[in-house]
């Protein structure tokens, strides 16, 4: 299994404190802003801004709170204002990383991250040096408990999905971006319950890591994930599913 998967999956299964509740509100806030800037105020006719409306609710985050960040977006309130930049970089065992960031301050950004990168045996690449390994695809997560396998293979498929594999807990959906929205629906029309939708960068191919170049691209994976104007991270590491699970119990 490609390891930044299996890295969203241990993620999904820890216990979320208050501080890092607070830390996924700031970043889904930023999203829902940003997407009504670029694209309106209305989620009907802006599937950016219906998508992270839709991670805000499965974040239990309060209609006040959405409502604000939209009305920032759009004009309507003041507010700090945010820029997007993809910044691009190497982790131990010459892993590629790929991080998507909202700011106020990209002088500040840029010199937290090449510091991150640095002290965990990183480094800032050029923009276009690893955005080529990467490709923007749907990600669906349908919970194994709700539905037969075969059931949902049937429909996700009809529907115009890539690929769909099987986790411990989760089938997991891969759709191409243009496809997303219609799978989702598909779902939804079926009354299948979803517990996570999201467009994210699939690595095209990975580099296996082992011994202290997976320890520290975890390390290193996890920092970056945690840093408040990055929003996503994605690597294109490979590590075996033993030693994964092993060192992601003791990050």
């Amino acid at each position: 299994m490609a390891g930044h998967s299996k890295w969203s999956q241990i993620k999904r299964k820890k216990a979320v404190n208050d501080q890092r509740r607070g830390q996924i509100f700031t970043k889904i806030i930023k999203e829902i802003s940003v997407a009504a800037r670029e694209g309106g105020g209305d989620p009907e006719a802006n599937p950016r801004l219906r998508l992270a409306i839709q991670m805000a609710k499965d974040a239990n985050m309060p209609q006040d709170n959405i409502n604000r960040a939209i009305k920032r977006g759009t004009g309507e309130l003041p507010g700090m204002q945010f820029e997007e930049i993809v910044y691009e970089g190497y982790g131990p065992g010459g892993v590629a990383i790929l991080m998507e960031s909202v700011t106020d301050n990209r002088n500040r950004t840029v010199a937290e991250i090449r510091h991150l990168l640095s002290k965990n045996n990183g480094r800032l690449g050029e923009a276009g040096s690893v955005a080529w390994m990467f490709t923007r695809k749907g990600a669906i997560r349908v919970p194994t408990s709700k539905i037969e396998e075969d059931d949902l293979l049937h429909v996700a498929i009809e529907s115009g999905a890539d690929d769909m594999q099987p986790t411990d807990d989760y089938y997991e959906i891969t759709t191409t971006m243009e496809n997303f929205e219609k799978v989702k629906q598909a779902l939804a029309d079926k009354n299948i319950p979803v517990d996570s939708a999201e467009l994210q960068m699939e690595p095209n191919s990975t580099v296996p890591v082992e011994g202290k170049d997976a320890e520290q691209v975890l390390k290193l994976i996890e920092v970056l994930d945690e840093h408040d104007d990055i929003q996503n991270v994605y690597a294109n590491f490979e590590i075996d599913d033993a030693v994964f699970e092993k060192l992601a119990q003791e990050s």
